[in-house]
């Protein structure tokens, strides 16, 4: 696809990710806002993916930013991986759930509500597919503020170890948690800075891109497939918290609360 054409998707998937959301009342929308133009990107024209969801040579997707997983819900809706009617009806009877739960079925490869368990299970996984000579890659999707779970940094040491050249990690580096910043939180002051020397210390290859554009997320993974590179691959991509709704953007009180008529108001950036 082409890269408007992926631009255009995103604005899609961002206007209905909103739509359900603000309609069945799903609070999480700022921080699965910040990461859709990555999941779009990966679902549309990167991953090696067929109409099977549980395809043996699929690469496999772990959402660790588990709070932040309506964009990926309604990617796995328009591929037709999850039934329309699952995805409207999210969060209101749907076997869906605000924290992602484990459906291999519908696409999803792992339940990850409690933070910092994804990517210890995507270094997991992708040491398995190298035990066992199979060509699929790996993905994980982490939060930054997640980062601060020393069980990541575990799974990093792993992965550099036994140099899986096959795990791609892709950090959401939007700059906030919860209700507040990284650097007011545990952070030092530049968090983007701390977070490439942290991943360059312990083993992985780093490559830094707007998670925004979709030229510079086509860059950063033709990179990660540098077939030299014989170590892991963290992409850090700079994000936005909340991207689309002008009056959620960098706003912390917005990382769980659904936004009024009268701050929709204020415009968004999708059609």
């Amino acid at each position: 696809m082409a890269m408007e054409g992926l631009e255009k998707k995103a604005d899609m998937i961002r206007k209905r990710l909103v739509e359900v959301s603000i309609q069945n009342g799903a609070g999480h929308i700022a921080p699965s806002l910040s990461c859709v133009d990555i999941l779009t990107y990966l679902y549309y024209q990167e991953m090696n993916i067929n109409k099977d969801p549980e395809w043996e040579g699929r690469d496999r997707l772990i959402f660790s930013k588990a709070h932040g997983a309506y964009g990926l819900y309604a990617i796995l809706s328009d591929i037709g991986y999850i039934d329309s009617k699952d995805w409207e009806d999210f969060y209101n009877g749907s076997f869906l759930k605000g924290c992602i739960e484990r459906s291999p079925a519908h696409g999803i490869e792992a339940g990850c509500g409690a933070l910092g368990h994804g990517l210890p299970m995507a270094a997991g996984v992708a040491f398995g597919a190298r035990l066992q000579s199979l060509p699929y890659r790996t993905i994980c999707i982490a939060g930054d503020g997640e980062m601060q779970e020393g069980s990541n940094w575990e799974a990093i040491q792993f992965a550099a170890k036994y140099k899986l050249k096959n795990l791609i990690i892709i950090v959401d580096c939007n700059g906030l948690q919860a209700m507040d910043t990284l650097s007011d939180v545990l952070s030092p002051e530049d968090f983007y800075k701390d977070l490439m020397g942290k991943f360059s210390a312990f083993g992985c290859e780093v490559i830094l891109c707007n998670g925004h554009c979709m030229e510079e997320l086509q860059q950063a993974f033709r990179a990660a497939q540098e077939p030299l590179l014989q170590k892991p691959k963290a992409i850090l991509a700079r994000t936005v918290k909340g991207y689309g709704i002008k009056a959620m953007e960098n706003v912390t009180k917005f990382h769980f609360r659904v936004p009024t008529k009268e701050e929709m108001a204020k415009g968004v950036r999708y059609e």
